[in-house]
């Protein structure tokens, strides 16, 4: 996939261009239409299928005291919209040299002169230019000034875990709502794939070694959004894309006393090494959050904390047996 970070990196004479264009945080099944409605009309046009997003999120401009945290990094953001069927992405910088422009000069200066747009594929509730002045009728009437075509994508609905329509629109809002109350289960249904976290693997308060669950503890700066506090069924990934099994735990700890909120996984099931082996210190991790076990309670003693740990264990071993990949 071409990425280009601003106008200077593109090239002077743009081949026709299939364009679509959002946050794409998490980039969720809703997206994925988008992307592969995308692909189809770049298919159809003979044109390179673009997707231009922003960095940072337009919310950290406007809205600083108050932002969200995001699903996922720009890093990963930037592999699912390759995965989803992308061949190029624009990443704008979002500044006020960019949301000041009208709806008809960012499609001018972007899509127009930039990219050479034959076709611009979007959904119906599209809100773009200066104060989101322009609308998916506006997309429409300067497709016909400018010489270019316009698509229209359909909200997708939620669908519960029995096919059931829940009459939801999927959006990266409704996934954060999800991931806060816990509910990892959910937010996969959206995202088409378990939420996941990635981050440096560093040392912690080692408790968990000295109990007989020693985890790999990810840095504070990790990237993708903590979901509610508590015990996890989900796996790890190393650097090199090994994955195993794991018990992740979500918060500070409230039997010793913690403040710190910290997401660490425990290893289940290891069979190559010895699990007190196995060190990850200074690697690129990614936890992966299939089902919720129980919220974080605080124990009165140690044995009642182990006991309960064993006990996870087992549970998650039940549910990831279920998993069919």
């Amino acid at each position: 996939m071409q990425i280009y970070r601003g106008l200077e990196e593109l090239p002077a004479q743009p081949a026709p261009s299939a364009i679509t264009i959002g946050n794409f945080d998490g980039v969720h099944l809703g997206h994925q239409r988008v992307l592969g409605t995308l692909a189809e009309q770049a298919a159809r046009y003979q044109a390179r299928s673009v997707a231009v997003t922003f960095d940072p999120h337009p919310a950290f401009v406007h809205r600083p005291e108050s932002t969200p945290q995001l699903l996922t990094g720009l890093g990963e953001k930037l592999a699912r919209i390759e995965a989803a069927g992308a061949h190029t992405v624009l990443v704008l910088p979002y500044n006020e040299e960019l949301y000041m422009l009208s709806a008809e000069e960012f499609v001018s200066r972007y899509f127009v002169d930039a990219l050479n747009a034959a076709v611009v594929v979007v959904g119906h509730d599209i809100h773009f230019g200066r104060a989101r002045d322009g609308d998916f009728t506006t997309m429409v009437d300067l497709g016909g000034r400018f010489g270019f075509d316009v698509v229209g994508v359909d909200d997708l609905e939620i669908m519960g875990p029995d096919g059931q329509q829940l009459h939801a629109r999927c959006s990266s809002t409704a996934i954060r709502t999800a991931l806060a109350d816990g509910d990892v289960a959910s937010a996969a249904r959206m995202l088409g794939q378990p939420h996941s976290m990635t981050g440096e693997v560093v040392h912690g308060q080692a408790r968990g070694r000295e109990l007989g669950f020693p985890t790999a503890n990810l840095a504070q700066d990790a990237e993708g959004l903590i979901p509610a506090d508590g015990i996890y069924a989900g796996w790890l990934f190393d650097e090199n894309h090994m994955r195993w099994p794991a018990a992740i735990s979500v918060g500070s700890n409230p039997t010793f006393q913690g403040v710190e909120r910290v997401v660490e996984a425990h290893v289940i099931d290891r069979t190559d090494a010895s699990i007190e082996d196995f060190d990850l210190y200074g690697q690129q991790a990614r936890v992966e959050f299939v089902e919720r076990l129980r919220g974080m309670v605080a124990f009165e003693g140690i044995e009642k904390l182990c006991a309960q740990m064993a006990e996870d264990v087992d549970q998650t071993r039940r549910v990831l047996a279920q998993c069919r990949v």
